[in-house]
C-alpha cells in the first residue's frame, strides 16, 4: 500500500507490522484486532482521532488502522464486533473503534454512521493478527483493592451519558488542585477518546489514565473480573505519583451493564471514598442519588446538567439533604462539602 495510512489513536502502540490482505472473507475479528481498513462514505464521523491525539479529516478512499470494539453510548451508537469482516462495517468512536451499528440515536438516522471496508489484517512477524488488548496484556494487573489504598478514590458517576459527570470530575479536580492537593484522574469505562482525560488534565489532574492506555477500544461488554483488574492496573498507574487523590468517572448511567456491575460489587465499593453524582434532571438527581444510597454509595454531592437551571436546583434541594453545587461552587466549595462528608464519616468510625 503506497498511500498513506492514518494510524487512530487506539493502535498508537502498534509498530513492526505488516499487512496481509488475504484472509478477509472467512476471518473472524476478536475485540482489538487491528486492520486497515478503506473509507467507504463520510456519515457522522469526518474525523478520527489519530496516534498524536489529533483529529485527523477523513475522506472516502482514505486508509486508517483501527481496531474492532463494541460500543454502547446511548446518544450516538450501539455497535458490535461483526461475526465476519466482509461485509460493510463503520466507524463506532472517534478514537477508532470499528464494527457494525446496530441502533443509533434519532439525531443521526438522517447522517448515519461513516462506512468503510476492510482491506487487510495487521500482522506481527510472526504472522498473527495485531490485538491492541492483547500488545498489553503483561501489563494488566490482578484485583487486589491494594492500589485503592495508596489514594483516595472519588467517583464521578451520572443518571446518563452527557448529564455532566466528566465536568463534575473536572471541576472537582480543579478544586482538589486549588487546595493545594496532588490529583489524578482516571477514566476507567468507556469508549477511547481522549477528549475526557485532556479536559480534567486541563483543570489540574497531575496524572491521567483510561482504559485504552491497556489496549481496551472500550469496555462495552467486558467481564466483570476484566473490569476490576482493569482498575487495579489503572490505579497503579496514577499512584506513581502517589496523589492523594484520585477522581474516577465511569461512563454511561446507573442501569448501564458495566455501571451498574461495578457499582453493586462488594470488592469494588470497599475502595471508594466518595461519590459525586451528576444528573441531567430534577427527577434522575433524586431517583439516581436514592439509588446509589440503597447500594451503600451515599453521594456527598450533586451535581450535572440540572444545575445549569435555579428551577431544577430547587426541586432537588426541597427532596433531598444533600449537598448540590454547580460547576463553579465544585470548583471553589467541593473540597470543604468533602472533608464534612469525610468528618462525619470518621466520626460514626469512632462512634
Amino acid at each position: 500500500m503506497k498511500k498513506r495510512i492514518k494510524k487512530t489513536y487506539i493502535c498508537k502502540d502498534i509498530k513492526d507490522y505488516t499487512i496481509d490482505e488475504t484472509i478477509l472473507t472467512d476471518y473472524h475479528p476478536k475485540v482489538g484486532d487491528v486492520g486497515i481498513f478503506e473509507i467507504i462514505k463520510i456519515g457522522k464521523h469526518k474525523t478520527v482521532e489519530d496516534e498524536d491525539k489529533r483529529n485527523a479529516r477523513i475522506i472516502a478512499c482514505d486508509l486508517m488502522m483501527a481496531a474492532f470494539g463494541n460500543r454502547y453510548a446511548t446518544a450516538q451508537f450501539e455497535g458490535y464486533v461483526p461475526d465476519k469482516c466482509n461485509e460493510e462495517l463503520h466507524i463506532l468512536g472517534a478514537g477508532g473503534i470499528v464494527g457494525v451499528v446496530h441502533s443509533m440515536h434519532y439525531n443521526y438516522i438522517d447522517i448515519g454512521p461513516t462506512t468503510i471496508r476492510l482491506v487487510g489484517l495487521v500482522k506481527d512477524n510472526w504472522g498473527n493478527v495485531m490485538n491492541t488488548k492483547l500488545n498489553q496484556q503483561s501489563n494488566i494487573a490482578s484485583f487486589t483493592g491494594a492500589a485503592a489504598a495508596e489514594t483516595k478514590v472519588i467517583l464521578s458517576v451520572g443518571s446518563s451519558m452527557d448529564s455532566g459527570k466528566t465536568t463534575s470530575a473536572a471541576y472537582m479536580v480543579n478544586g482538589l488542585k486549588n487546595a493545594g492537593y496532588k490529583v489524578a484522574y482516571i477514566k476507567l469505562t468507556g469508549t477511547a477518546y481522549t477528549k475526557d482525560c485532556d479536559f480534567n488534565y486541563d483543570l489540574g489532574a497531575d496524572i491521567t489514565a483510561d482504559f485504552s492506555d491497556f489496549g481496551f477500544p472500550s469496555t462495552y461488554l467486558c467481564e466483570e473480573s476484566e473490569l476490576l483488574d482493569l482498575y487495579e492496573s489503572l490505579l497503579q498507574k496514577v499512584i506513581t505519583i502517589r496523589p492523594d487523590y484520585t477522581v474516577m468517572e465511569i461512563a454511561d448511567g446507573l442501569y448501564q451493564r458495566e455501571t451498574i456491575m461495578l457499582l453493586t460489587n462488594p470488592r469494588f465499593k470497599e475502595t471508594v471514598h466518595s461519590v459525586i453524582f451528576s444528573a441531567g434532571d430534577s427527577l434522575a438527581a433524586i431517583n439516581g442519588s436514592n439509588n446509589l444510597t440503597s447500594w451503600g454509595l451515599t453521594p456527598f454531592v450533586l451535581s450535572g446538567l440540572f444545575t445549569a437551571s435555579p428551577l431544577l436546583i430547587n426541586e432537588v434541594k426541597s427532596n433531598t439533604m444533600l449537598p448540590v453545587l454547580n460547576i463553579e461552587e465544585l470548583s471553589a466549595n467541593g473540597v470543604e462539602i468533602l472533608h464534612k462528608f469525610e468528618n462525619k464519616g470518621n466520626l460514626l468510625k469512632a462512634l
